[in-house]
């Protein structure tokens, strides 16, 4: 658990200003019309953010919680990500994630065992959902900075 906290640390320290380097029309291109955006992938990242949150609190208080699944497709282009201002998502995703890396480091260790069933995927522990939780996140940050 700790390496994906300091992982999340460093991201916070250093994915920030490097977002701000990409300007708000180049984070809005799609590469192919069934392709997501700089900008909707950020979006997806706020998502994950949202929905790891209920996971990480609610989590804390059942020694078993099943939670619905997220229809990613969906909520990305629901919410109209590629419209929205380049600087006003890094600013949200930044400051979610420094409160994710807050919840987290407040969970007492006692709840890292607790189990998470998420839609119809196999139960993990609370621990394993963070942890994947940073693998997600540094797997479409590098989409960001590749693509």
């Amino acid at each position: 658990m700790r390496d994906a906290l300091a992982e999340l640390e460093v991201a916070l320290a250093n994915v920030p200003p490097r977002l701000l380097q990409i300007s708000d029309t180049d984070a809005a291109y799609r590469s192919a019309p069934d392709r997501w955006s700089k900008k909707e992938i950020l979006g997806h990242l706020i998502d994950s953010a949202g929905n790891n949150h209920q996971r990480f609190v609610r989590g804390q208080f059942t020694s078993r919680l099943e939670i619905p699944g997220y229809e990613q497709m969906s909520w990305v282009a629901s919410q109209a990500y590629v419209t929205e201002p380049w600087t006003d998502l890094i600013a949200l995703w930044t400051a979610f994630n420094r409160h994710l890396l807050h919840v987290l480091k407040a969970m007492p260790e006692s709840a890292f065992a607790n189990e998470i069933v998420i839609g119809t995927n196999q139960p993990m522990t609370l621990k394993g959902v963070a942890v994947d939780y940073v693998r997600h996140l540094n797997h479409h940050l590098g989409q960001i900075f590749v693509g």
